[in-house]
């Protein structure tokens, strides 16, 4: 109990309210751990992930060292990322391992200090790496991937080309309501693009429904979106007038002509960005565009992808509780031994977490429930063993 601690944190501490000696001593032996552990977390996800990909890239593709080790830096926030769980983890569970090996956690309960009480410094510390790693994930690691995306793309002369999507199929849906009272959604058009890039489309077909039936079908070489105007500029097509019998009604070529179609299809085109490259709030935006295309297996899945943005950060929260639960064990445990209990609660738990992702993929499940299973388990766990442990 006499160990030196950092008097950088010392001072920190002794500005929080109802933190004890005992607390700031548990506290300063959980710091070297957790900082050990992303050091070393980040290290091992980062050279499976993308190091080895690189060096592939540098010695087949001519990519130049300089813009691999400038991908490297960019791609580094997101294994950080993957660390903070894992170290906190490690560090609960090193640090409570150590003192019930030195039966100073014996000592402390002897005087009538609670398991609950005890393991309140490493609670704190989840709490605080939940919060650091919702706003990395949130401000950091979305912009800094696609900037890596971005720089690898460039210097491999993959410049994403201007045809975004080929053979392009959007659907365009409708809510009404039924004479018995429910509302359903109906097909208001088809539209179908050889091509569509970031500023119109090409070798167009239309099928309308937005009056009784099947009204009008358009063809066009190309449209253009006239920003000033907020509309579709139509080139080169004609349109067939449809009667409500469905019989020919009338033909009506044009060189140019305006219709009143909404952006959507650009939208969905130009701005698609992969999950790793979107914030919260670009998810959602992303999620409004897919709705609109009626593209439902897209929209569960990025329900699920933003329920497990929200979910993502309190695995730190979880994996401190089962540390510091399975550490204040009184058995002896080694380093070793506890690097080895991190590894297989990591991977029991993202195996669990991929499983009930993929049934909310499926629409098995929910999607908060397909995002939170794994957590749910790890407090059910971690709680269970810490009353095991109270009562004894």
């Amino acid at each position: 109990m006499t160990k030196d601690k950092p008097k950088s944190f010392n001072s920190i501490s002794t500005l929080i309210p109802g933190f004890s000696v005992m607390d700031r001593y548990i506290a300063a032996e959980l710091i070297m751990p957790f900082l050990f552990g992303v050091c070393l977390f980040s290290s091992v996800v980062l050279s499976v992930g993308v190091l080895f990909d690189l060096m592939r890239k540098v010695t087949e593709s001519g990519l130049m060292m300089t813009v691999a080790l400038q991908v490297l830096l960019l791609k580094l926030p997101q294994f950080v990322l993957y660390a903070f769980p894992m170290s906190t983890l490690l560090a609960a569970l090193m640090t409570y391992s150590r003192l019930s090996s030195d039966s100073e956690l014996i000592a402390l309960r002897s005087c009538g200090v609670s398991i609950y009480r005890l393991i309140m410094p490493a609670v704190v510390l989840s709490f605080i790496v939940t919060g650091i790693t919702f706003l990395f994930n949130e401000r950091v690691v979305p912009a800094a991937n696609y900037q890596a995306n971005l720089t690898l793309d460039q210097a491999l002369k993959k410049d994403k080309p201007d045809i975004r999507e080929s053979n392009f199929i959007f659907p365009e849906y409708r809510r009404v309501r039924q004479p018995n009272g429910e509302r359903t959604q109906v097909l208001t058009r088809l539209l179908y693009a050889q091509e569509v890039d970031g500023r119109g489309m090409k070798g167009l077909t239309i099928l309308d429904w937005s009056q009784e039936g099947l009204n009008q079908i358009v063809t066009a070489q190309s449209a253009i979106w006239n920003l000033a105007q907020n509309t579709w500029d139509f080139y080169n097509g004609t349109i067939y007038l449809v009667s409500p019998d469905a019989s020919y009604r009338n033909i009506v070529k044009f060189a140019h002509q305006q219709l009143q179609l909404p952006r959507t299809p650009l939208d969905l085109a130009s701005q698609r960005l992969d999950y790793t490259e979107m914030n919260i709030d670009q998810l959602k935006e992303d999620m409004k565009l897919v709705r609109l295309s009626g593209d439902f297996k897209k929209v569960r899945k990025h329900e699920v992808r933003l329920q497990e943005r929200y979910a993502f950060p309190f695995v730190c929260l979880v994996f401190g509780l089962l540390g510091s639960a399975l550490g204040s064990r009184p058995q002896r445990t080694g380093k070793a031994t506890s690097f080895g209990i991190t590894v297989v609660i990591v991977l029991a738990y993202y195996s669990l977490a991929t499983f009930s992702s993929s049934f909310g993929l499926m629409g098995i499940l929910p999607p908060w429930m397909a995002a939170w299973t794994a957590n749910v388990f790890g407090f059910g766990a971690g709680g269970f063993l810490l009353w095991r442990r109270s009562v004894r």
